[in-house]
């Protein structure tokens, strides 16, 4: 039962360019987000929780969300009133269905409804999304060098596109103390040491896009009514584990490139807050309960 929550959690996290990449049935996290030249120091808390709920012979329903703030220290003087940047919030709602289709392959389906946006002024229309996704499942445990693959489609809402997009995932134990992701929005190789510790080096894509209740004018005429961050990381972290699901981590590194805009009720951009190519500092650490 716990598998099927954390292949959930995992694909989900896969289908999203924003927020890491997780394999969570519970996690409690702190993440520092870059700086880069835009003029803000910025910190994000999460939490995230699944719960089955078993439907019939290997069949489950899963339900589960996330809570994510995104709270802004704005250090920089804009030419436009930027109060409506000092707090944004990304809540998700978890819906997914798994079950196995031969003894090699399981179906996972997943739909989850979003809120995203700064929250000014209660709830509106735009500050919901919906991201769905439909994927297969298929992993060898019990061999020499065990693997997972998983192939899918996603749509995901905060992307502007009208069709689906693909979704792969591969992850190897090549070694019995190395193992590799390999996969968007993450790539991974790890160390692991002993039992208890697990070194790490990662690739890969953080970000959020939020809905501003009150439309920033800016001086040109236009109105900013999102903001939204995009950045390629690379970093080096460390794992403690306390037992074979339950661990503390953290991690660090700099980015790659990084854009965080402004855009408009179409999703152009009308604004750009940082447009710094590499160098701005990134660090994460929490707790958290999985599988992979």
């Amino acid at each position: 039962m716990i598998r099927y929550i954390l292949v959930l959690a995992f694909i989900l996290l896969l289908s999203e360019v924003s927020f890491a990449q997780s394999t969570d049935i519970l996690r409690v996290e702190y993440t520092s987000l870059p700086k880069g030249d835009s003029g803000t120091n910025a910190s994000r808390y999460r939490f995230l929780l699944n719960v089955p709920i078993k439907v019939g012979w290997d069949k489950y329903l899963v339900l589960g969300g996330e809570f994510n703030l995104i709270d802004f220290e704005i250090t920089k003087e804009y030419p436009f009133d930027s109060s409506g940047l000092n707090t944004l919030y990304v809540i998700d709602f978890n819906a997914g269905y798994i079950f196995k289709l031969n003894e090699d392959w399981r179906f996972v389906g997943i739909v989850t409804p979003r809120i995203a946006s700064n929250l000014v002024n209660g709830l509106q229309g735009d500050d919901f999304l919906l991201n769905l996704t439909a994927t297969m499942w298929k992993e060898k445990k019990d061999i020499d060098k065990p693997f997972r693959l998983i192939l899918g489609l996603t749509y995901n809402s905060t992307t502007g596109l009208p069709f689906p997009l693909p979704l792969i995932n591969y992850h190897k134990r090549f070694h019995r103390s190395w193992s590799y992701s390999l996969g968007i929005p993450r790539t991974d190789i790890r160390y692991h040491i002993k039992d208890k510790h697990t070194l790490q080096m990662a690739l890969f894509l953080d970000g959020y896009f939020v809905n501003l209740q009150n439309d920033i004018l800016l001086p040109d005429g236009e109105f900013g009514s999102a903001v939204s961050l995009s950045a390629i990381l690379g970093a080096v972290g460390y794992q403690y584990n306390i037992s074979k699901r339950m661990s503390f981590y953290g991690i660090g590194g700099v980015t790659l490139n990084q854009r965080g805009l402004l855009r408009n009720d179409k999703r152009e951009k009308v604004y750009t807050l940082n447009d710094k190519n590499a160098g701005g500092i990134y660090w994460k650490a929490g707790f958290k309960i999985s599988i992979f």
